[in-house]
């Protein structure tokens, strides 16, 4: 019922245009204001709603109705244009425009506009294809570089007089290339970088004996760890500190003792990850997947931050925990009553504000 009303008014609407046109040619400028203020009653209902909704960002459907009754709206705006005078400016400029070279030569020029627009469409669309696959390669040439570096890692640690021994100066090149590396990769580079030296156990403290430098058997086919005297293969030191690690897999890395102090791990799963001493000072882990992870050794009554003028004791936990002031936990999940209780007691006023679960139960130790 709606749409045929709609359709009788534009009927009615076109009738009274083509009328207000004829009237104009004849001069006849009262019956032309008639014609138009009819047309305009005819297409008020239809195109009013639509813009309202237009307004509003809503979603208008590209209906034949509103189409012609824009149409209609846009001859009376010239309608009205021509009786009122208020063209003439338009019209004067226009006829200054040099015509000399006839109807080919405008067409032409409009087709040399036509083909300049897509021109530059067509150069858009090249840039964007070329920005991709310029992504691609760097994609591809980086997990080259990686896979490089850890076929170069693994035969050094395997070579029989290798870094696994005591032989210093080729761990520092393992650590230098490392260092490089990481600088050169993006957040899912370094993450496959850490998920392969934890998992060979090369950034774990190794046992070693007093005179080879060789590493102990544990007697259950890996190597004995010696959290406070024991020597990594490659240390990270600050290679991570102030990168971008976020949303990548973390899962059971071991990054104790690591300098994150401004580092990006927004998002990270770091399921089962032991962070004890490591510094986590104004380090993003907003929305981090925390289930499991250690932040200290031993207990939480006599645990505390790391500290480069004490020796850590893994029994008791005094200076074997993670320095965590100013770090932002908001959104972390997972995150468990011990872990928390710890945070809220060393992590200061900042720290505090973003612990899930609030800390309102635990007392500030960064304030006495």
């Amino acid at each position: 019922m709606i749409t045929r009303l709609r359709t009788t008014a534009l009927i009615f609407a076109l009738v009274a245009v083509a009328s207000a046109f004829v009237f104009l040619i004849n001069d006849q400028t009262q019956w032309v204001v008639g014609c138009v203020a009819t047309a305009g009653l005819f297409i008020a209902p239809i195109l009013l709603p639509a813009t309202f909704r237009a307004f509003w960002l809503s979603p208008l459907g590209q209906h034949w109705q509103v189409t012609l009754a824009g149409a209609i709206a846009f001859a009376i705006l010239l309608i009205l244009g021509r009786i009122t005078k208020l063209d003439d400016p338009f019209w004067s400029w226009f006829g200054t425009l040099n015509w000399e070279l006839g109807v080919p030569g405008a067409i032409g020029a409009a087709g040399q506009l036509i083909v300049a627009i897509i021109a530059i469409w067509v150069a858009g669309r090249q840039n964007e294809l070329t920005e991709k696959l310029t992504g691609q390669q760097n994609i591809i040439t980086q997990q080259q570089t990686i896979d490089a570096y850890f076929q170069g890692i693994s035969d050094l640690v395997l070579d029989e007089e290798g870094q696994m021994e005591d032989w210093p100066l080729e761990r520092l090149i393992a650590q230098a290339r490392t260092a490089a590396l990481m600088g050169g990769c993006d957040a899912e580079g370094r993450a496959k970088v850490i998920r392969f030296l934890s998992t060979a156990n090369l950034l774990t403290p190794l046992k070693r004996d007093g005179l080879l430098g060789r590493p102990i058997l544990d007697g259950s086919g890996g190597y004995e760890v010696d959290v406070v005297n024991g020597v990594r293969v490659v240390n990270l030191g600050t290679m991570l500190a102030g990168k971008d690690m976020s949303f990548t897999d973390l899962r059971f890395t071991d990054l104790s003792g690591a300098n994150l102090m401004k580092t990006d791990l927004t998002g990270c799963n770091l399921t089962g990850a032991n962070l004890a001493g490591t510094i986590l000072v104004r380090a993003s882990l907003r929305k981090a997947d925390l289930s499991r992870v250690r932040l200290f050794y031993g207990e939480l009554a006599t645990a505390s931050p790391r500290d480069r003028h004490h020796k850590q004791d893994i029994t008791t936990g005094a200076y074997s925990g993670a320095v965590v002031e100013e770090a932002d936990f908001t959104g972390a999940e997972g995150l468990s009553e011990e872990n928390r209780r710890y945070l809220c007691a060393w992590g200061g006023a900042k720290t505090r504000r973003t612990i899930p679960g609030g800390c309102a139960d635990v007392p500030n130790m960064m304030a006495s």
